[in-house]
């Protein structure tokens, strides 16, 4: 049998009978793709197109206005784009989806797993659900994460966006698998000539270091653009650590930037700075500027490693001296190679064939809850009266 789709067909099944019935809960906040900012709901989409073009039948559980090449079903009545996080929204958004699962299986039309993207919910009530649960960890482990993640690992299978990412779990946490984010890079703009300017995306704290790059374009002598929003909590450091430094010349300020704007903006540029001082679970905006040709010039921290390769689409540097160094050298490099190291590493069909091997696994074998016993028995430090 050869699994096809409307885009045509694509191979046969390995090991299997028929595609696997997928389940993909995304966040609730925004719609699938994203009409500007949206890092999670973007991966999300890339995903569902990869799953579909291997023949896989993918529900997708979204916000309003989501569309997706997968079967989509808006769960909320609207979105929540000023909410995101609040757990009020969350709950519900994924209550409302258990409850689809178990009408489709008491319907004949059972799902063979669930893959969350939308917060801690599913994976707390993982060991509750009929379903294997497949978790991908889009973000940091901090204290209060790495607390819940210690408790409910075994619920899911975790599944991580890096090595760095997975190298800094808690002690004790099983995570099973590493799966990179995905790009589609034909839908960014190639640029083998580039413009004067370096680039710097992020956020504005001293982890990301745009004072950092602003300091390695002066050494430089080459002009800088700063993009991304300044959140709450940030201001402080903008005012002090930034802005005296705007000169609208050599020093730039876009504000937040996103859709075509956002990609010719990447794809002009000379280099790509990241002088992060923290463990990047992944560095979307690296893959990202690579996919327009565009060299990256990073310090070697979290998955900064694992996606610039250095000297063939970057360099990997210690310091601001280093970073300032390693830009008058970056025409040595190919934008071609850039651009097909990550075409080759990070396409949707590449990172589709990560998670098939994922749910393959987690539909054959129980999850650590099964194999330890009852939920009940697990928490025998919870009483209810």
């Amino acid at each position: 049998m050869v699994i096809a789709n409307h885009r045509g067909a694509i191979r046969p099944p390995q090991g299997r009978l028929r595609p696997y019935r997928v389940a993909m809960l995304a966040p609730p906040w925004i719609p699938i793709p994203p009409p500007g900012y949206g890092g999670i709901e973007l991966v999300v989409s890339l995903l569902c197109e990869g799953l579909v073009r291997l023949g896989h039948d993918v529900t997708l559980f979204a916000a309003p206005g989501s569309r997706s090449s997968a079967m989509v079903r808006e769960v909320l009545p609207r979105c929540h784009p000023d909410k995101i996080g609040h757990a009020l929204y969350e709950v519900d958004h994924v209550a409302r989806v258990l409850a689809a699962l178990d009408q489709s299986a008491d319907q004949g039309e059972p799902f063979d797993l669930l893959h969350d993207h939308c917060g801690f919910t599913a994976v707390a009530l993982a060991d509750r659900i009929a379903l294997p649960v497949v978790h991908t960890l889009h973000g940091a482990f901090t204290a209060d994460t790495s607390a819940f993640y210690s408790r409910y690992a075994e619920n899911a299978w975790l599944v991580a966006i890096s090595k760095a990412q997975r190298a800094s779990a808690p002690p004790g946490t099983r995570i099973t698998d590493v799966v990179p984010n995905p790009i589609e890079v034909s839908d960014w703009p190639y640029r083998s000539q580039k413009r004067d300017y370096v680039l710097w995306v992020g956020r504005f704290d001293d982890f990301k270091g745009a004072h950092r790059a602003i300091a390695a374009a002066r050494r430089a002598d080459v002009p800088l653009v700063l993009a991304g929003p300044i959140q709450p909590g940030q201001e402080t450091y903008f005012r002090t650590e930034i802005a005296p430094h705007l000169d609208g010349e050599h020093v730039r300020y876009l504000g937040e930037v996103g859709g075509r704007r956002k990609q010719h903006l990447f794809a002009n540029a000379r280099a790509l700075l990241m002088p992060i001082r923290w463990n990047e679970p992944f560095g979307m905006v690296m893959v990202e500027a690579l996919a327009c040709g565009t060299p990256v010039i990073a310090f070697p921290e979290g998955a900064t490693i694992e996606i610039v390769q250095h000297e063939l689409n970057g360099y990997l540097v210690e310091d601001e001296e280093a970073m300032a160094a390693a830009i008058a050298d970056v025409d040595q490099l190919d934008p071609a190679a850039c651009r097909q190291s990550v075409a080759l590493r990070f396409n949707p069909e590449a990172v589709a064939l990560g998670y098939e091997d994922v749910y393959r696994r987690a539909t054959v074998q129980p999850p650590g809850w099964l194999l330890k016993g009852s939920a009940a028995a697990r928490a025998g430090d919870v009483s209810v009266s």
